[in-house]
């Protein structure tokens, strides 16, 4: 009678586990040591913005430094520019009673706007990179012309001094072939201007020596 307690105990101990197991099975629950909480979820980054591209400048059409120099369409004239950065300044002469110096602005597109005394302008755009054409207005007259890149015996010559008290100015276009077309202005009174040594600019006016220089911006 005595070793019943311990076999008592023992039952009782099963009995409360089946209803456990019972009590789990109806419920649906299942015995967990800890709940686990999900991690947040990571909110998804938005894509990078992308900076739309800079607007396209302007292609520029550089105009190469020099000098350009030949006639006009019509070949009543000489025309010649000379091209310094984005400057430039021209002569137009037709070796009589017309001429014209006029300078400006070289656009980025390889255009040119010159203007000179009396109203007159030049307005040009380079092509090819070795040849300007345009247009000159000058005194009543237009002139179209189409004048290419000048190799070292041709250019544009200025000359300005005073010669037996009379005051003296001259320009000189040296054309491809040799050719010389300019005025000279004694006292602003216009004749057809002497020749030049296009090496080194010596002309000689009245008896005296005088020096033409390159023209330039």
């Amino acid at each position: 009678m005595k070793r019943s307690g311990p076999l008592l105990t023992l039952l009782a101990g099963l009995l409360v586990g089946l209803f456990m197991l019972s009590l789990n099975a109806t419920t649906g629950e299942k015995p967990t040591s800890a709940s686990v909480k999900p991690s947040p979820s990571t909110k998804a980054s938005a894509p990078a913005r992308t900076s739309a591209p800079p607007s396209p400048s302007p292609s520029r059409t550089a105009v190469p430094e020099g000098v350009y120099t030949g006639r006009t369409d019509d070949d009543s004239s000489a025309v010649a520019i000379t091209v310094r950065g984005d400057k430039a300044i021209a002569y137009v002469c037709d070796g009589h009673n017309i001429e014209s110096w006029l300078q400006g602005d070289v656009k980025d597109d390889g255009s040119l706007r010159l203007t000179g005394k009396g109203g007159a302008s030049l307005d040009g755009k380079v092509k090819g990179a070795k040849e300007i054409r345009g247009t000159a207005n000058v005194g009543s007259g237009s002139f179209a012309f189409t004048i290419g890149k000048a190799k070292k015996s041709s250019g544009l010559y200025r000359a300005n001094s005073t010669v037996a008290g009379a005051k003296i100015e001259g320009g000189w276009i040296v054309l491809p072939d040799g050719e010389q077309v300019g005025i000279l202005k004694r006292d602003g009174k216009p004749s057809p201007a002497p020749r030049i040594d296009p090496e080194t600019g010596a002309v000689t006016i009245d008896g005296q020596q005088l020096t033409a220089r390159p023209a330039t911006p």
